[in-house]
Parts: structure tokens; sequence; C-alpha cells
């Protein structure tokens, strides 16, 4: 017998209005639409754990009916946490630490995250995406600089990976500005850049 090989495995990720995910252009907030990428991915894992994993403390409001208004008020309990710097959140660590002092306050003791630098081998990123969308966990990303310019839209931003395909090489979907796009993820990961961005892995203990 067979065993069935999963090419395609993607998270049921939640909508607001016609758009997957929080359009980080929907904030009026001037600091939260230029640099709130970090907390919006961090937001929209919060629903997804209160969602999909019973992790209710994680998300103040209804998980089943997300709307702009309280995502955004959702966005204001985070962005202490995660807040916009001129910087920017460019560092695994400063996320990490940022997520875990939320959790952490909000009731929450048995997540635990780790990271993955980008300096790591890009078979070690992929095995990690494919462990955490196969139990339903989104992927916050960062990606700083990138040589090729078709990754020009993603310079200095995080973004949720929410799914992957792995039927031709490894693409992995990405949800961001309230949209689901495909990147190839080895062309994704060789940046061609010393400094490089990562994953932040979310393993719940229970």
């Amino acid at each position: 017998m067979k065993c069935e090989v999963l090419l395609l495995k993607e998270i049921d990720y939640f909508k607001i209005g016609d758009e997957l995910g929080f359009n980080q252009d929907r904030f009026r907030d001037a600091w939260m639409k230029l640099g709130g990428c970090a907390s919006v991915t961090a937001c929209d894992a919060s629903i997804c754990f209160s969602r999909y994993h019973g992790k209710k403390e994680l998300y103040p409001f209804d998980d089943e009916h997300v709307d702009l208004g309280s995502y955004v008020e959702f966005s204001k309990i985070m962005k202490p946490y995660l807040r916009p710097r001129w910087s920017g959140i460019d560092t695994l660590s400063v996320y990490r630490k940022g997520y875990e002092k939320y959790l952490c306050e909000n009731g929450n003791r048995d997540i635990l995250l780790s990271e993955v630098p980008g300096e790591a081998p890009v078979f070690e990123g992929m095995e990690r995406v494919k462990e955490q969308i196969d139990k339903n966990i989104p992927v916050p990303c960062l990606l700083l600089r990138h040589k090729d310019p078709s990754f020009s839209d993603f310079i200095w931003h995080w973004f949720n990976i929410g799914g992957y395909d792995s039927a031709n090489g490894f693409e992995v979907l990405v949800f961001t500005y309230g949209r689901k796009l495909r990147l190839d993820f080895k062309r994704m990961w060789d940046t061609g850049f010393a400094k490089k961005g990562g994953l932040i892995l979310l393993n719940p203990l229970s």
C-alpha cells in the first residue's frame, strides 16, 4: 500500500470582508500603516490560535467573525509588544521577545517560540515550514534585503507563511496586505546578502 504524498497544504486563513487576513494599508495610525507588519503577523497568528487551537485568551473578540473594527482594536493591544520603530523589527530575537511577552501577559505560557535564522540551510527552513503548516500553525517570516527584484515588495517586511505546495519544487503561500501570494521558497531564502531575516516557529505544548 502506497502512502499518499501531500503536495499542497494550506491553513484556512480567516477573512476580513473579501480580504485574507488584515490589510496593513487599512490602518489609520500612520506608524502602523508604515511599519506595523510584525504586529499584523502576530495578530493574525493569535487569531488562528484562538480559532483553530482553542487558545481563546489570545484574541479578546469573536474569532469566528473577525471584522475591521475588532481587528484594529486588537492591533492597539498588540502594538506595545511589537511597536513600529525607525529600524523596523529587523531581527528575529526582537520579534520573539515581544510576542513572548504578549503571550505571557495574556494568560498563555504553553506556546514556545523558536527561531530559524536565514543563515540556516534552505532545506531546514523548508522542513520547519512543512511541520508548522501541517499542524495548522502560520509561520511569521522576515525578509530583509534581496538581490532578486521580483521580491521588491517584500523588502524589510514581515509576513505569514500559511501554506506550501511541493508539486514543483517548494512554493510557499504567503499572506500579507489582505492577499495570498505564492513565492518560490529557495529563491526567497537565497537573498544574496549577509544580513538575513528568517522564520519564527510557534510551538504549543498542548
